[in-house]
């Protein structure tokens, strides 16, 4: 079983039936990532891993976003930071480049990009750098328990 089939496997323990699709090219980018899905870049999930004060914060972005990093850390109360490599595979059992927006090692403190739900579908990482699935703005919110706030500059 690869990884995204086990990936897969977790989310079907939280109630979420997908299918994986898989480019072999990769989606290394949210442009890549759109390109091959034949989506707009604003649908593609960006799961970034920061530090708040030094602990994991998971920020799920739009595609088309970037991330404001001192306005969202004024409105967390706290200095946010780029989290490491090292911190981002710790904090979510995966690796940057294929951090999904759900069922981590273990719970992270997450906010999710407003503009998300201004979409139908959307499509994320799904363990890897080559796999994706998509979802529903209000399962996306509903799984993964974190607070909807503009985050973009």
């Amino acid at each position: 079983m690869g990884a995204a089939d086990t990936y897969a496997e977790r989310l079907r323990a939280l109630g979420l039936e997908v299918e994986i699709r898989e480019f072999p090219e990769g989606t290394h980018t949210a442009q890549d990532a759109a390109d091959a899905i034949g989506c707009p870049v604003a649908a593609i999930v960006k799961s970034l891993v920061f530090t708040l004060d030094g602990e994991p914060l998971l920020a799920l972005v739009s595609g088309a976003n970037r991330v404001d990093t001192d306005a969202l850390g004024a409105r967390l109360g706290g200095t946010l930071g780029k989290a490491d490599a090292r911190t981002v595979k710790e904090a979510t059992g995966f690796s940057i480049g294929g951090v999904p927006p759900l069922a981590h090692a273990r719970p992270l403190h997450t906010v999710i990009d407003e503009d998300l739900l201004t979409l139908e579908v959307l499509w994320a990482a799904a363990g890897t750098a080559s796999s994706v699935f998509a979802i529903a703005p209000g399962d996306l919110v509903r799984l993964a328990g974190g607070e909807v706030l503009p985050v973009a500059r």
